[in-house]
C-alpha cells in the first residue's frame, strides 16, 4: 500500500521537530506541491515563511499521483469555451502550459534530478464518437491557441500504444512527466535553502483571525504561530478548521498499481514514445512508464475514498483493467498498489482566492502536478499585491449543496452519474 514515488525517493531532511516560530510573514498550510511552491517563492521574495504539515512532506496527493504534468483543462477545451467564451477559455488553457513551463524552468535552473521528461500527453478515445470529438478539439486548439496537437486514428494507433482497445488518440507534445517523489523533496530543499522553515507533524487545529485583517494565529499540535498572511493548499485533504473551503472540495479516491520492472522490448511495445496517457471516460484510466521501466496504471476505479481496504479493492479492479488493455502484462508482478485523494469542485475548475482573510488554492481535479506547483507562485504574487496574477479569481466558488465535509453520499451519486455517462456517451 506504499506509493512507488515515495518509496523510491529520499526526503531532503526530517522536519518533524523543527521549532514553530512565534511570528512569520506567511504561514503555509499543507506540505504538498501548492504549499512547497508557496513556501519557496515567498521565501525567495524575502518573506519569513513557516510551512505547517499534519503528516510529512509529499504525504498527500503530491506523492500519490501518476507523475504527469499535462496540458489542458479537466473539463476539456471545447467545454470550456462553450461555458466561458473563447477568450476566457484560451486564457485558462494557457495557464496549464505556463504551469509545465514553470516546472521545467525549476528543473533546469536548479539542475534537479527528478526524471523530468517532456515526452507528450496522449488522450485516448474510448469510443469512436469520442475520437470524432477529438477532431473538433484539435481544430479548435489550432485555430484559437496554436497548440501543436496530432490526431492518430485507429488504423495507426499501434504507433503510440500496444493495445487495440482504443479508437484513436489526440497527442499533445507539450505534456511532461517526472518523478513526483523526488520533485517534492527537492522543492522542500529549495524552500529551506531560500529561508523557509518546514514543520512536519504540525496539524493546524484552530485558526483565529485578528480583527478584520489577513493576520491569523494558527494553533498547531506543536505550537502557535502568528502569520501576516495564511495560504491554504490542502486540496482533497482539506478539513477543519477550514470549513468554508472544505465544503467546496469533494475528495475522490484515485488509485494506482505499478508493475515490476518490465523488459525493454515490452516497454517499447506498450508505450513506444513514453507518452503520459489517459483515456476519455469519466471513470478514466491513466498510465505511463516509470523511470525504471515499470508500467504505472491508475484510475478512478470506484468512487470511493482512499484507505487500505478501498485501495486493495480498487487496485484489484485496476489490475484486471490493465490486463484487458495490455494483455502483455498478465504475467507481470504488481509491486505497488495505493490510493490518494483528488480534489474536485462542482465545476471541475481550479479555485483560488481569499475568504475572510485566508488565501487558498484548491480543486485541481486530477491536474495538480503542474497546477499546484504553479499556483503556489501565483498566490505569492497575490499576497505581494498583484491580485491580477490569479486568473481564477472571478470564478464563482459555490458551496456543494447538502455537503458538510462527509463525501460518502456525493461519491455514490457521482459514481452512478458518471457510470451512466460512460455507458451512453
Amino acid at each position: 500500500m506504499h506509493s512507488y514515488w515515495l518509496d523510491t525517493s529520499t526526503p531532503s531532511a526530517d522536519y518533524s521537530s523543527t521549532p514553530i516560530p512565534k511570528e512569520v510573514d506567511v504561514a503555509v498550510v499543507g506540505g504538498g506541491f501548492t504549499g512547497l511552491s508557496t513556501a519557496y517563492h515567498a521565501a525567495k521574495a524575502g518573506k519569513s515563511v513557516a510551512l505547517l504539515e499534519a503528516n510529512t512532506v509529499n504525504w498527500g496527493a503530491s506523492g500519490r499521483n501518476g507523475g504527469m504534468a499535462t496540458t489542458g483543462l479537466a473539463i476539456g477545451f471545447r467545454s470550456a469555451f462553450k461555458r466561458y467564451g473563447e477568450r476566457r477559455a484560451v486564457g485558462y488553457f494557457q495557464e496549464y502550459n505556463k504551469a509545465i513551463d514553470l516546472i521545467e524552468n525549476l528543473v533546469k535552473d536548479h539542475d534537479l534530478d527528478v526524471d523530468y521528461e517532456r515526452s507528450g500527453k496522449m488522450t485516448l478515445a474510448w469510443k469512436a464518437s469520442h475520437f470524432e470529438g477529438m477532431r473538433h478539439t484539435a481544430a479548435d486548439l489550432e485555430r484559437l491557441v496554436g497548440q501543436p496537437v496530432e490526431l492518430v486514428d485507429r488504423a495507426n494507433i499501434r504507433s503510440e500504444i500496444g493495445s487495440d482497445v482504443y479508437h484513436g488518440a489526440l497527442v499533445d507534445p507539450l505534456g511532461a512527466g517526472m518523478h513526483v517523489g523526488k520533485f517534492g523533496h527537492a522543492l522542500a530543499g529549495l524552500a529551506v535553502d531560500a529561508g523557509a522553515t518546514i514543520h512536519e507533524r504540525a496539524e493546524v487545529v484552530d485558526v483565529e483571525r485578528i480583527g478584520d485583517t489577513t493576520i491569523h494565529d494558527l494553533k498547531t499540535s506543536r505550537g502557535t504561530v502568528r502569520a501576516g498572511n495564511v495560504v491554504l493548499g490542502t486540496s482533497g485533504y482539506t478539513g477543519k478548521p477550514f470549513g468554508w473551503q472544505q465544503r467546496r472540495v469533494i475528495p475522490v479516491g484515485s488509485f494506482i498499481v505499478v508493475t515490476e520492472p518490465l523488459p525493454q522490448a515490452v516497454v517499447d511495445e506498450l508505450l513506444p514514445n513514453r507518452r503520459m496517457a489517459s483515456d476519455s471516460k469519466n471513470f478514466i484510466y491513466y498510465f505511463r512508464i516509470t523511470p525504471d521501466n515499470r508500467l504505472l496504471f491508475g484510475g478512478r476505479a470506484r468512487f470511493a475514498l482512499s484507505d487500505p481496504s478501498q485501495d486493495r479493492k480498487s487496485g484489484e479492479i485496476l489490475q484486471k483493467a490493465m490486463h484487458h488493455i495490455f494483455p502483455q502484462t498478465r504475467d507481470a508482478r504488481i509491486d505497488y498498489m495505493w490510493g490518494g485523494l483528488v480534489d474536485i469542485s462542482m465545476d471541475q475548475m481550479v479555485h483560488a482566492g481569499e475568504h475572510k482573510g485566508i488565501h487558498y488554492s484548491l480543486n485541481y481535479s486530477g491536474h495538480g502536478v503542474q497546477m499546484a506547483n504553479y499556483m503556489g507562485k501565483v498566490m505569492v504574487d497575490v499576497i505581494s499585491g498583484n491580485p491580477e496574477a490569479n486568473i481564477w479569481r472571478d470564478l464563482k466558488n459555490p458551496w456543494i449543496p447538502g455537503y458538510f465535509g462527509e463525501p460518502w453520499l456525493h461519491l455514490r451519486a457521482g459514481g452512478a452519474y458518471y457510470g451512466l455517462q460512460d455507458k451512453f456517451s
